[in-house]
């Protein structure tokens, strides 16, 4: 998975990132609202070019059903490029899938066929909880470091929700990422500002009640709370 030029979809600014060629392929969550089935993912060709534009043309569903994919992101991106914890030889190639209903994670392998992803690891909510203290997640971030997790629960689905980082490369969970919350209690979402070290986050509700409260904003290195709106 390291190669030995930076990854061509990493970008060191936005200005860049948008002059770029842009992507042919899209992945798409797709779940059974009744839980019978088994959640999947959809790829879509999105290339204007192509006799299949619009249109489904994979998919792959989960181990397991009842999962609720919600959000899902990229093992590695731009970020990695972040000149205080560098990583740039990380390649972008594997989607990390949430079960937000389950705690339940899966690892698709996209790059064989872009068109066929494959399931490659199953992480258990119990693994997840046991090693970070949290459930239901619901995020998910490449960042520097490492990937980056908000979940909505602690391990018992209730407040305080947090961010857990998880090995990028080998997809084990390492634990909590806040040294101090502050008065944070509940977990949402979670997005990097590079340029200020700082990542911003916000509340929503846990999985037993839902409710919208208001964001915060964490340092990287200490990991602290700068402030809240």
């Amino acid at each position: 998975m390291v190669t030995w030029q930076p990854d061509p979809s990493f970008y060191p600014s936005p200005r860049l990132a948008a002059k770029a060629p842009p992507e042919k392929l899209a992945y798409v969550a797709a779940f059974d609202p009744d839980r019978k089935s088994p959640d999947g993912i959809a790829v879509v060709d999105v290339d204007p070019s192509s006799p299949s534009y619009s249109r489904i043309v994979g998919t792959v569903a989960a181990t397991n059903s009842g999962d609720e994919f919600h959000h899902f992101g990229w093992n590695a991106c731009s970020s990695c490029l972040c000149p205080n914890a560098p990583h740039p030889h990380v390649e972008r190639r594997y989607l990390v899938v949430t079960g937000l209903r389950s705690s339940r994670m899966y690892i698709f392998d996209t790059k064989p066929d872009p068109r066929a992803p494959q399931i490659v690891k199953v992480i258990e909510p119990q693994e997840i909880a046991e090693k970070t203290g949290y459930t239901r997640p619901h995020t998910v971030h490449c960042g520097p470091g490492g990937i980056y997790v908000a979940a909505l629960g602690n391990k018992d689905g209730k407040a305080p929700g947090g961010v857990f980082v998880m090995d990028h490369e080998s997809f084990e969970p390492l634990g909590r990422w806040e040294v101090d919350r502050g008065p944070q209690q509940l977990g949402y979402d979670a997005w990097w500002h590079l340029g200020y070290d700082t990542m911003v986050t916000s509340e929503w509700g846990t999985s037993i009640s839902w409710f919208l409260n208001c964001g915060r904003l964490t340092t990287r290195p200490s990991r602290t709370v700068l402030s809240t709106a």
